[in-house]
């Protein structure tokens, strides 16, 4: 790379060669602006792993919507800023709705155990709750990053297949075949619990 180049080109130079499709100006972007993207990821999502994901997720709507960039609104850096906050933020949300559904599980399947009557339950039945129990934590939590998103915004946010795909910026294909790829792994995980009647 020419050493005038980080000078002599403008964030909107490169956006605009971005636009058009050229790859090498996502790199030149990134390199640029990934630093600061990812130190304000980790200072939201206070997870360097998170961090990683929420600037990888930029980066990439980045490619997508370069194209629709507007420079009447702000800087190029302003933009890629706006993009991490939000993704860190929906990230956070993501992760809290998860935990609070499943607190929300367990806590009712153990008021369910106090006070329902006893059916002849023995100690191994309380096993096998304890165990579903986790077992759906953790199939939820082994889910490629983009399939648990998806499911999280459908099941947990109660948004539509077409807000979802405007909310992630993705294309409304993608995001049912995520669903749907997502969904299929959750049932093969579950089967050994919940039999046949796993998901919908």
């Amino acid at each position: 790379m020419p050493a005038t180049l980080p000078t002599s080109a403008t964030d909107a130079d490169i956006l605009a060669r971005l636009a058009l499709g050229e790859e090498r100006a996502l790199g030149e972007l990134y390199d640029r602006h990934s630093g600061v993207a990812y130190s304000l990821a980790c200072a939201i999502v206070r997870d360097e792993t998170d961090a990683e994901e929420v600037v990888a997720d930029c980066f990439a709507q980045i490619w997508r919507t370069a194209a629709t960039f507007d420079p009447a609104r702000g800087s190029v850096a302003g933009w890629i800023t706006t993009i991490v906050r939000t993704r860190s933020l929906d990230l956070l949300r993501a992760q809290r709705r998860r935990a609070r559904v499943l607190d929300d599980a367990a806590i009712l399947n153990d008021d369910e155990s106090a006070t329902t009557p006893s059916t002849g339950d023995t100690p191994d039945r309380d096993v096998e709750r304890s165990e579903a129990r986790e077992l759906v934590r953790r199939s939820l939590a082994e889910l490629p990053g983009p399939q648990r998103q998806v499911l999280e915004l459908a099941y947990f946010g109660g948004l539509s297949q077409s807000e979802i795909a405007a909310q992630l910026s993705e294309p409304l294909g993608t995001v049912k075949t995520r669903m749907r790829a997502g969904l299929e792994k959750l049932r093969n995980a579950l089967r050994p619990i919940m039999g046949s009647e796993v998901l919908p």
